[in-house]
Protein backbone atom coordinates (compact mmCIF):
# COMPACT_ATOMS: atom_id res chain seq x y z
CA UNK A 1 0.00 0.00 0.00
CA UNK A 2 2.91 2.39 1.15
CA UNK A 3 4.62 2.00 -2.65
CA UNK A 4 1.02 3.04 -4.37
CA UNK A 5 0.58 5.90 -2.13
CA UNK A 6 3.96 7.32 -2.86
CA UNK A 7 3.62 6.72 -6.30
CA UNK A 8 0.08 8.47 -6.63
CA UNK A 9 2.01 11.04 -4.43
CA UNK A 10 4.59 11.56 -6.84
CA UNK A 11 2.05 11.69 -9.74
CA UNK A 12 -0.10 13.76 -8.46
CA UNK A 13 2.42 16.42 -7.16
CA UNK A 14 3.52 16.36 -10.72
CA UNK A 15 0.28 17.01 -11.93
CA UNK A 16 0.22 20.27 -9.33
CA UNK A 17 3.75 21.17 -10.16
CA UNK A 18 3.36 21.23 -13.96
CA UNK A 19 0.14 22.96 -13.90
CA UNK A 20 -1.99 20.51 -15.44
CA UNK A 21 -4.01 20.52 -12.17
CA UNK A 22 -4.77 24.35 -12.49
CA UNK A 23 -4.68 26.55 -9.14
CA UNK A 24 -7.58 26.84 -7.14
CA UNK A 25 -8.97 23.58 -9.23
CA UNK A 26 -11.23 21.17 -7.32
CA UNK A 27 -9.54 17.86 -6.74
CA UNK A 28 -11.93 14.76 -7.91
CA UNK A 29 -10.68 11.89 -6.11
CA UNK A 30 -12.41 9.63 -8.39
CA UNK A 31 -10.96 11.28 -12.24
CA UNK A 32 -7.04 10.89 -10.49
CA UNK A 33 -8.09 7.15 -9.51
CA UNK A 34 -9.11 6.44 -12.94
CA UNK A 35 -6.62 8.36 -14.52
CA UNK A 36 -3.95 6.95 -12.72
CA UNK A 37 -5.18 3.25 -11.92
CA UNK A 38 -4.76 3.38 -8.47
CA UNK A 39 -7.53 2.65 -5.54
CA UNK A 40 -8.95 4.92 -3.74
CA UNK A 41 -7.21 4.96 -0.10
CA UNK A 42 -3.69 5.35 -1.57
CA UNK A 43 -4.69 8.49 -3.04
CA UNK A 44 -6.61 9.42 -0.35
CA UNK A 45 -3.13 9.17 1.59
CA UNK A 46 -0.87 10.88 -1.07
CA UNK A 47 -3.91 14.11 -1.03
CA UNK A 48 -3.23 14.19 2.92
CA UNK A 49 0.65 14.27 2.36
CA UNK A 50 -0.23 17.28 -0.20
CA UNK A 51 -2.52 18.88 1.98
CA UNK A 52 0.57 18.77 4.53
CA UNK A 53 2.88 20.11 1.74
CA UNK A 54 0.61 23.07 0.81
CA UNK A 55 -0.30 22.12 -2.19
CA UNK A 56 -3.35 21.09 -1.50
CA UNK A 57 -6.36 22.65 0.63
CA UNK A 58 -9.30 21.01 2.04
CA UNK A 59 -12.36 23.03 3.09
CA UNK A 60 -14.72 20.87 5.39
CA UNK A 61 -18.49 20.95 3.42
CA UNK A 62 -16.74 22.53 0.18
CA UNK A 63 -14.10 19.72 -0.94
CA UNK A 64 -10.49 19.52 -1.86
CA UNK A 65 -8.82 22.39 -3.80
CA UNK A 66 -5.32 22.62 -5.65
CA UNK A 67 -3.81 25.80 -3.38
CA UNK A 68 -3.56 28.76 -5.12
CA UNK A 69 0.12 30.19 -6.84
CA UNK A 70 1.10 33.65 -5.70
CA UNK A 71 4.26 35.07 -7.20
CA UNK A 72 4.67 36.82 -4.04
CA UNK A 73 5.75 34.06 -1.91
CA UNK A 74 8.47 33.31 -3.92
CA UNK A 75 10.48 35.65 -1.77
CA UNK A 76 9.11 33.76 1.45
CA UNK A 77 10.55 30.92 -0.20
CA UNK A 78 13.70 31.97 -1.33
CA UNK A 79 14.87 33.00 2.41
CA UNK A 80 14.30 30.10 3.86
CA UNK A 81 16.13 28.25 0.86
CA UNK A 82 18.95 30.49 1.19
CA UNK A 83 19.54 29.48 4.95
CA UNK A 84 18.89 25.63 4.65
CA UNK A 85 20.37 25.22 0.78
CA UNK A 86 24.15 26.68 1.59
CA UNK A 87 24.01 24.21 4.70
CA UNK A 88 23.23 21.20 2.53
CA UNK A 89 25.40 21.70 0.03
CA UNK A 90 28.34 21.56 2.94
CA UNK A 91 27.17 18.63 4.53
CA UNK A 92 27.22 16.89 1.03
CA UNK A 93 30.65 18.10 0.81
CA UNK A 94 31.62 16.46 3.58
CA UNK A 95 29.17 13.64 3.79
CA UNK A 96 28.44 11.92 -0.19
CA UNK A 97 29.64 8.75 -0.46
CA UNK A 98 32.27 7.71 -3.96
CA UNK A 99 28.77 6.84 -5.60
CA UNK A 100 26.93 10.23 -5.10
CA UNK A 101 30.52 12.14 -5.87
CA UNK A 102 30.11 10.30 -9.25
CA UNK A 103 26.84 11.20 -9.73
CA UNK A 104 27.50 14.86 -8.61
CA UNK A 105 29.90 15.10 -11.18
CA UNK A 106 27.84 13.34 -13.62
CA UNK A 107 25.19 15.82 -13.30
CA UNK A 108 27.78 18.99 -13.92
CA UNK A 109 28.49 17.52 -17.38
CA UNK A 110 25.52 18.36 -18.21
CA UNK A 111 25.31 21.24 -17.66
CA UNK A 112 24.96 23.72 -20.88
CA UNK A 113 23.61 20.57 -22.88
CA UNK A 114 20.65 19.96 -24.41
CA UNK A 115 17.09 19.42 -22.42
CA UNK A 116 14.94 21.06 -19.67
CA UNK A 117 16.48 23.27 -17.76
CA UNK A 118 14.30 23.29 -15.08
CA UNK A 119 14.52 18.91 -14.92
CA UNK A 120 18.26 19.64 -14.38
CA UNK A 121 17.60 22.24 -11.88
CA UNK A 122 15.79 19.75 -10.07
CA UNK A 123 18.31 16.94 -10.76
CA UNK A 124 20.99 18.91 -9.17
CA UNK A 125 19.51 20.04 -5.99
CA UNK A 126 17.18 16.44 -4.85
CA UNK A 127 20.90 14.88 -5.47
CA UNK A 128 22.69 17.43 -2.68
CA UNK A 129 19.98 17.27 -0.46
CA UNK A 130 20.81 12.99 -0.92
CA UNK A 131 23.94 13.27 0.16
CA UNK A 132 24.17 15.62 2.78
CA UNK A 133 22.79 12.22 4.31
CA UNK A 134 20.02 14.33 6.50
CA UNK A 135 16.54 13.11 6.17
CA UNK A 136 14.67 15.84 7.51
CA UNK A 137 17.16 18.72 5.92
CA UNK A 138 16.25 16.78 2.45
CA UNK A 139 12.71 16.49 3.08
CA UNK A 140 12.28 20.18 4.30
CA UNK A 141 14.18 21.32 1.38
CA UNK A 142 12.08 18.99 -1.05
CA UNK A 143 8.70 20.36 -0.03
CA UNK A 144 10.54 24.07 -0.39
CA UNK A 145 11.58 23.05 -3.59
CA UNK A 146 8.13 21.87 -5.14
CA UNK A 147 6.83 24.98 -3.42
CA UNK A 148 9.30 27.24 -5.42
CA UNK A 149 8.79 24.91 -8.73
CA UNK A 150 5.12 25.76 -9.24
CA UNK A 151 5.95 29.35 -9.19
CA UNK A 152 8.65 29.11 -11.92
CA UNK A 153 6.66 26.90 -13.96
CA UNK A 154 4.42 30.28 -14.63
CA UNK A 155 7.58 31.44 -16.51
CA UNK A 156 8.63 28.36 -18.11
CA UNK A 157 8.56 29.59 -21.87
CA UNK A 158 11.08 32.22 -20.77
CA UNK A 159 13.12 29.93 -19.33
CA UNK A 160 16.05 30.42 -21.64
CA UNK A 161 17.11 33.69 -19.81
CA UNK A 162 17.30 31.38 -16.27
CA UNK A 163 20.18 29.52 -18.29
CA UNK A 164 23.15 31.66 -16.49
CA UNK A 165 21.72 31.03 -13.38
CA UNK A 166 21.11 26.97 -13.99
CA UNK A 167 24.73 27.49 -15.25
CA UNK A 168 26.04 28.51 -11.82
CA UNK A 169 25.60 24.64 -10.42
CA UNK A 170 28.77 23.68 -11.95
CA UNK A 171 30.79 25.57 -9.07
CA UNK A 172 28.98 24.18 -6.53
CA UNK A 173 29.34 20.53 -8.06
CA UNK A 174 33.07 20.82 -8.16
CA UNK A 175 33.15 22.27 -4.67
CA UNK A 176 31.01 19.30 -3.77
CA UNK A 177 32.86 16.43 -5.23
CA UNK A 178 36.40 17.85 -4.33
CA UNK A 179 34.74 18.11 -0.33
CA UNK A 180 35.42 21.93 0.11
CA UNK A 181 32.53 22.67 2.07
CA UNK A 182 32.63 26.17 3.14
CA UNK A 183 32.90 26.85 -1.07
CA UNK A 184 30.29 24.83 -1.41
CA UNK A 185 27.78 26.53 0.89
CA UNK A 186 29.17 29.99 -0.46
CA UNK A 187 28.65 29.22 -3.71
CA UNK A 188 25.17 27.43 -3.32
CA UNK A 189 24.24 30.55 -1.88
CA UNK A 190 25.20 32.72 -4.08
CA UNK A 191 23.08 30.50 -6.88
CA UNK A 192 19.82 30.68 -4.42
CA UNK A 193 19.71 34.21 -4.52
CA UNK A 194 20.97 35.11 -7.96
CA UNK A 195 18.19 32.18 -9.57
CA UNK A 196 15.56 34.08 -7.27
CA UNK A 197 16.46 37.71 -8.82
CA UNK A 198 16.86 36.06 -11.83
CA UNK A 199 13.09 33.94 -11.71
CA UNK A 200 11.37 37.89 -10.51
CA UNK A 201 12.74 39.32 -13.34
CA UNK A 202 11.16 37.19 -15.81
CA UNK A 203 8.12 36.98 -13.59
CA UNK A 204 7.50 40.18 -13.76
CA UNK A 205 7.80 40.49 -17.59
CA UNK A 206 4.94 37.40 -17.63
Amino acid sequence: MAVLADRAYLAIRGLIVSLELAPGAVIDERALMQLLGIGRTPVREALRRLAQEQLVEVFPRRGMFVTGVDVRDLARISEVREVLEPEAARLAAERATEAERDELAALSGEIGGPGDLMALDERVHRAIYRAAHNDLLETTLGQYYVLALRIWMIALDRAHELEEAVEAHRDVLEAVVVGNGDRAADVMRAHVEDFEQAMRRVLVTV
